[in-house]
């Protein structure tokens, strides 16, 4: 039989020459790289034209009509028979300002197509009816 002999004869890996051409390889990837600012488009923005409403000086008239036919004005509950004197009033503060009518899908058509009338018994040009978002 053989003696064991307490040396042992174990195979090793060199790490260091593998080392050395990574960081080559890493330097010549860094020095071989272009940097460059990639170009991309400019735009020339038209300048703001004069139609568009600026400020609160062509806002509208938010009228809603709720499920249960409740008429709302700018948040706020009103009656059927005050909606023209409101129109009338918004209409003085703002002449160019448009009405639109919010009505939920429930809503009695009756009622919509009478805020309608009364819109443009009150002189206001631009009334227009909206969905609501849900």
């Amino acid at each position: 039989m053989r003696k064991f002999s307490k040396r042992k004869d174990e195979a090793e890996i060199n790490m260091t020459p593998m080392l050395d051409i990574v960081f080559i390889m890493l330097i010549f990837f860094i020095v071989t790289a272009s940097f460059t600012k990639e170009i991309g488009l400019e735009i020339n923005k038209p300048p703001p034209s004069e139609d568009q409403p600026k400020d609160d000086k062509n806002k509208a008239l938010l009228i809603q009509v709720d499920r249960a036919n409740r008429i709302f004005i700018d948040f706020r509950i009103v009656d059927l028979g005050s909606v023209r004197a409101n129109i009338q009033r918004f209409h003085a503060e703002n002449p160019k300002g448009p009405v639109v009518i919010q009505a939920a899908p429930d809503t009695k058509a009756g009622v919509v197509v009478s805020i309608y009338d009364q819109a443009l018994q009150a002189g206001v040009q631009n009334v227009s009816i909206a969905q609501p978002r849900e």
